[in-house]
């Protein structure tokens, strides 16, 4: 049972970029204002959009805590991206805790408090959740295997139940103790999403390993009861987004091993790809034979695709970062004041490394 007693000051990041996603951004943000332990603040950070941003500040314009707590739309302050919206809602932000929603996600009624459930040590850091994916179709493509989730934003077949001490959290549905930024800096430009261009990602994954090398006794949670449900679109359901998803992925981890070494860098992918993702395909092609599930042969012949086109973007991402292209950076973060033209510390980061 949650201690009913536990409440702690939360800040709720909502990163938006685009009006097609204005029911979804409404109803994240609704999920976030009807928490059985609210949030002491929504911050909606709207990445370069000024008619988006001018929309939310009118629909939110009246929004209190006394009718689900009060909702801030800034303007992203740093450069186009996740990334550096993130920096700017945590820049921004006056709770302890800094909590992070997709804007294409809704927040179970208790998430917060869950989440803030696994503060209760000191050393604690960091808790993630549970992302399950709320296919537009209404049911998962039988060829998509569930080892790959992480594809469309979800928590994926491999990743240990229940609440357990793990290396990184997924970005959008994770919290940090304010004090943690401090420690290690806030998340890396120049890797990660911006907007509708390719899908990178990873950007948590380095933040967090980086918060172990500033922090070595850190602990980091995913508590599975922490849930949130990831909105998957018809456009993220054919072969060809996972596909390009993957690859994205590679050339992201690339990015991560340039960061921070790949022994930190990829000790958990090493697991995956050499006990989960085979025993995916020998299940996969274990129900086609037995003819016990459809879709069987499909999951065995996407992990084997999904694997081998990883590994070509981990390739191309390591001979670009080799040449030291183009620098992605990370800096301190310091408190700001909440007004739209407040300049986060993104814009004094260093640099420490090379992107594709």
């Amino acid at each position: 049972m949650i201690d009913r007693q536990l409440h702690r000051s939360f800040s709720v990041v909502v990163c938006a970029y685009t009006e097609e996603r204005w029911e979804d951004i409404l109803a994240a943000v609704a999920s976030v204002r009807s928490q059985s332990m609210p949030a002491t603040e929504t911050l909606l950070v709207v990445d370069h959009n000024e008619t988006l941003r001018t929309r939310l500040r009118a629909e939110y314009a009246g929004a209190s805590a006394a009718d689900g707590g009060e909702v801030r739309v800034l303007a992203n302050a740093g450069p186009r991206g996740l990334s550096a919206g993130r920096n700017t809602g945590i820049a921004a932000a006056r709770g302890e805790f800094v909590a992070f929603l997709d804007d294409d996600a809704v927040a179970e009624h208790d998430w917060l408090r869950y989440l803030a459930a696994g503060y209760g040590d000191a050393r604690v850091m960091a808790v993630g959740g549970r992302t399950l994916p709320a296919w537009a179709s209404g049911s998962r493509p039988a060829w998509f295997p569930e080892e790959f989730d992480w594809v469309v934003g979800c928590t994926y077949r491999g990743l240990p139940p229940g609440k357990v001490r793990v290396r990184n959290i997924l970005g959008g549905n994770a919290s940090f103790r304010r004090t943690a930024f401090d420690a290690a800096g806030g998340f890396a430009t120049g890797i990660g999403r911006d907007g509708d261009k390719r899908p990178l990602g990873c950007e948590e994954t380095e933040l967090c390993i980086r918060l172990g090398e500033a922090l070595p006794h850190a602990v980091l949670l995913i508590d599975d009861r922490a849930v949130i449900h990831h909105k998957v679109p018809e456009s993220r359901m054919g072969f060809g987004y996972f596909r390009s998803r993957a690859y994205a992925e590679g050339l992201s981890k690339a990015l991560v091993a340039r960061s921070v070494g790949a022994g930190k860098g990829l000790e958990s992918e090493r697991r995956y790809a050499t006990r989960v993702l085979p025993a995916g395909v020998a299940r996969g092609l274990r129900d086609a034979v037995r003819g016990r599930e459809r879709g069987g042969a499909g999951r065995a012949g996407a992990i084997v695709a999904g694997v081998l086109t990883t590994a070509a973007g981990f390739l191309v991402g390591s001979a670009r970062t080799r040449r030291g292209a183009v620098t992605f950076s990370s800096g301190p973060i310091s408190p700001v004041a909440s007004s739209a033209s407040s300049t986060p510390a993104s814009a004094r980061e260093s640099p420490r490394g090379a992107v594709v």
